[in-house]
């Protein structure tokens, strides 16, 4: 009996069925190789991408670098090239002492900026003058190079003019070297004649040596920064050429970053092992269908299989909708919603059930409306489109996304749309925080440099308009450092933080208070011009920062100092009015703490004229243009001559004799009191061995001298010269070195004390913890401030505070001197009350070494 038909035709269909279902998993089995190798060579792909960008951000760095090093050697160049008196000593005349004995143009240029080279190129092409590795020498410049760099000079004689000096690599001695050259001018000096014809050169030599390669590539994160041969190959191997002057460009290697080789050492073994797995459950799969399809009911196995299938292609679209981070919507044609994937709650709070069926324009809020939105995607013939929207979670936050919308074509959902919604709220929120914090100050949050330059540019080009002004005040706090130093730094940035937010509260809206630097703000006002209101401003600002800081379990005190300068009054750009706050800033700070100053036009000649001072102070120095005079002080009981205070004038040429108060703030602020005050003291011990051995010299330490660390190897090594004993050298000493850095002073004083000299306070009475320290300090006298002798016989307090004065002196075994004793009136008193000592003017005013030594 024939089979039926249908059962005849089910072996063809299962040879038929057994062949399609190999063939479909034979290319399921190539796509899935597809795939790999696809996803392989793309991951390769990005980790060659992330190492190139690696290289382009270390060239970056690199090439930073190398422009910071050629700014640094060229602003070091101005500096001495367009200087009155380096056209003095090295073009119109070539003066050895001044450059390389006095050290204008010598020793330190190797010592304090290690350039190797420095040479002066007359006009004739010849090297006049020339120092190598801080040594004077007799170098020829093109020999000592080793090559011919006339055209470098030639660029730097016709670029003098305009004070543009120019800068080149060379390699000299198998290393890279940096030069920098250009022609000597007077620098604007009035008192320097300008010599007709080619100015002489002066040229720097900075050869970027290993160490130097690596410290330069270490402050910029280049690893192995080196001088290599020109690379075989300049695109496998990072390399920068440095155009020479010589023949041929210098390449410098360094090793970069490999961000990407750590990315397929770790993902390339995962993918590899999925692959293999893929592959063994593709090869079972193959064997199983072909069995099965062998089968008489293989057509009942294979509806059943991809019924099964169909089933698994579902799961898998719903476990890959649930798990993106994103969520699916659908909406008919009237853009009511008929599908959300469960994601949705999960972001939104939102239950799905309650939104479904409900128009999309209710949950989204589309800029222009969804309608108009809508429009504008019909007019544009594309798959898909997307845009930029907001919506309301469950906790009313307003939360912002991305949504896609792609329209059906076919199917049961036929003109209907289907999407995505990614919410991209968090990255909003961190793009705005970088975007703050690099227009504001991290520790404050207060807008910093840019966003103040931002800002004042805007204003002033408002206000110019209409007429309107600005007023910018430069505030520099008093008393800060030692906050730092005595607390710590976490105390001092919690009283910085606490500062601006009182001087945020001090200005109204529409105006702005920036953070400038480690203690200094920039206050910019809008609308007030009248002195009287700016000067209730500074001082309702003074009056807030000197209310106490509460800090853990300290209080502190703070003062501020005020530089008011004003547009248009003072200037209308902004780089002026910032300088002309700074410099009423100075001068503020010059009257006192907590005092505000306006500028005046004659600041800024003063300044110049300070800068004047400051040259002429250190030509002084070589020039010997100090003078050393002595001040008697007298036994109050025998009124004998036992010491004698060390005192310093200046005989300037043009000024005439200059008292120290002309010149000692500026020789503490520019470092010069240093050797000032080394020659005061070298002098001091000279003179004092003509004198009786029974007398004392007396010598006063800066505050500035006494934190730089050399004081007691200093004043060790001109004992022995002058081989003054220890016990006939009294140092004295003002409070705030104390006050400054207390551990410190009394280590110092410690090892002062071990040489044998003698220790005396300076000014007693005038700071607000003396009394501890003469307790906790190894003083051996003290001395009175002249302050409380001016009105010592007629008012019975001051006589009160100097009978204590001395009192306490007596019973802390301390020689009490008075200064300022003008009267005899006030001597007696003195005598009446026990005191040790007296010096003033009338006892003996300052005079000349010589006169001294009559009274000896």
């Amino acid at each position: 009996m024939p089979l039926p038909a249908e059962l005849a035709r089910l072996p063809g269909k299962a040879v038929a069925s057994s062949t399609a279902t190999r063939h479909s998993l034979l290319f399921m089995a190539a796509l899935l190789l597809l795939l790999f190798v696809v996803t392989s060579g793309g991951l390769v792909q990005i980790a060659l991408q992330q190492n190139a960008r690696a290289t382009e951000q270390s060239l970056f760095y690199l090439d930073k670098a190398i422009r910071a090093r050629e700014k640094s050697i060229l602003a070091t160049l101005k500096d001495y090239a367009y200087w009155g008196e380096a056209y003095r000593n090295l073009h119109v005349t070539v003066n050895y002492e001044w450059a390389y004995t006095r050290q204008n143009l010598g020793p330190s240029l190797f010592q304090d900026f290690a350039y190797e080279g420095v040479f002066v190129v007359d006009p004739q092409g010849r090297t006049s003058y020339s120092v190598v590795n801080g040594q004077r020498v007799s170098s020829e410049l093109g020999q000592w190079l080793g090559q011919d760099i006339d055209e470098l000079l030639e660029q730097a004689r016709r670029q003098t003019e305009d004070e543009e000096p120019v800068v080149g690599f060379a390699q000299v001695g198998g290393q890279a070297a940096l030069l920098a050259a250009t022609g000597f001018t007077t620098g604007g000096d009035p008192q320097v004649g300008i010599q007709t014809g080619p100015p002489s050169l002066l040229l720097f030599v900075d050869l970027l040596t290993p160490a130097k390669l690596q410290a330069l590539g270490q402050d910029f994160g280049v690893d192995n920064l080196r001088l290599v041969a020109a690379p075989a190959d300049p695109q496998a191997s990072p390399t920068l050429s440095l155009t020479s002057v010589g023949a041929g460009p210098l390449w410098l290697h360094w090793e970069p970053a490999q961000p990407g080789r750590q990315l397929l050492y770790l993902i390339l073994p995962l993918l590899g092992l999925g692959g293999a797995i893929f592959a063994l459950i593709t090869w079972l799969n193959l064997r199983w269908a072909i069995a099965s399809a062998r089968e008489v009911d293989a057509s009942y196995a294979s509806l059943y299989a991809s019924q099964q299938a169909l089933a698994a292609s579902e799961l898998r679209f719903r476990d890959v909708a649930e798990a993106a981070s994103d969520w699916i919507w659908e909406a008919d044609a009237e853009l009511r919603l008929t599908y959300l994937s469960t994601r949705f709650q999960t972001l939104t709070g939102h239950p799905v059930s309650s939104w479904l069926g409900r128009p999309l324009s209710e949950l989204m809020q589309f800029p222009g409306g969804l309608d108009a939105w809508l429009q504008g995607c019909n007019s544009h013939a594309m798959a898909s489109h997307n845009c930029e929207c907001q919506y309301r979670d469950l906790d009313g936050e307003l939360r912002t996304c991305h949504l896609t919308l792609l329209r059906i074509e076919d199917g049961p959902m036929a003109d209907g749309y289907r999407g995505t919604v990614s919410d991209i709220t968090d990255e909003l929120q961190a793009q705005a925080r970088i975007e703050h914090l690099l227009l504001h100050d991290a520790l404050t949050g207060l807008p910093n440099r840019n966003r103040m330059q931002a800002f004042l540019e805007g204003k002033l080009k408002a206000l110019s308009s209409a007429s309107k002004p600005l007023v910018m005040l430069s505030i520099d706090l008093d008393r800060f450092k030692p906050v730092n130093d005595s607390f710590g730094h976490e105390v001092g940035d919690q009283v910085l933080a606490e500062v601006s937010q009182r001087l945020r509260f001090a200005l109204r809206d529409g105006d702005l208070v920036a953070r400038m630097g480690n203690d200094e703000f920039i206050l910019i006002v809008c609308g007030i011009a009248a002195a009287q209101e700016v000067e209730r401003l500074c001082a309702r600002l003074i009056a807030g920062i000197e209310q106490p800081f509460n800090i853990g379990s300290h209080t502190i005190f703070l003062g501020a100092s005020i530089g008011v300068a004003m547009s248009p009054a003072d200037t209308s750009e902004a780089d002026e009015l910032l300088r002309f706050a700074d410099i009423a800033l100075y001068q503020a700070k010059g009257i006192g703490q907590s005092s505000w100053c306006f500028y005046a036009k004659d600041m800024n000649e003063r300044v110049i004229e300070r800068r004047q001072l400051e040259s002429d102070l250190r030509q002084a120095l070589a020039n010997e243009e100090l003078r050393l005079v002595l001040q008697p002080r007298y036994s109050v009981s025998s009124q004998r001559i036992v010491a004698a205070e060390a005192l310093v004038r200046w005989q300037h040429p043009q000024r005439g004799l200059l008292g120290p108060d002309s010149f000692i703030a500026i020789a503490e602020s520019t470092g010069l009191i240093i050797p000032l005050s080394a020659w005061v003291l070298r002098a001091a011990c000279r003179e004092a061995l003509s004198w009786s051995e029974a007398l004392i010299v007396s010598v006063n330490l800066s505050p500035v001298e006494f934190r730089r660390g050399q004081l007691v190897a200093q004043i060790r090594a001109v004992l022995e010269e002058t081989g003054l004993p220890a016990h006939r050298l009294e140092l004295e000493l003002t409070e705030s070195v104390m006050v400054e850095d207390a551990e410190g002073a009394l280590a110092l004083m410690l090892e002062l004390k071990g040489l044998g000299v003698r220790l005396s306070m300076d000014d007693f009475g005038t700071g607000y913890s003396s009394l501890s320290y003469l307790r906790t300090f190894p003083f051996d006298g003290l001395k009175i401030d002249r302050s409380f002798m001016t009105d010592l016989h007629a008012a019975e307090n001051s006589q009160a505070i100097i009978q204590a004065i001395i009192g306490l002196g007596r019973a802390l075994a301390l020689t009490v001197t008075a200064e300022g004793v003008e009267t005899q009136e006030q001597l007696d008193l003195l005598r009446k009350y026990g005191c040790d000592e007296a010096q003033g003017y009338f006892l003996s005013r300052p005079m000349p070494p010589e006169a001294l030594r009559l009274l000896c």
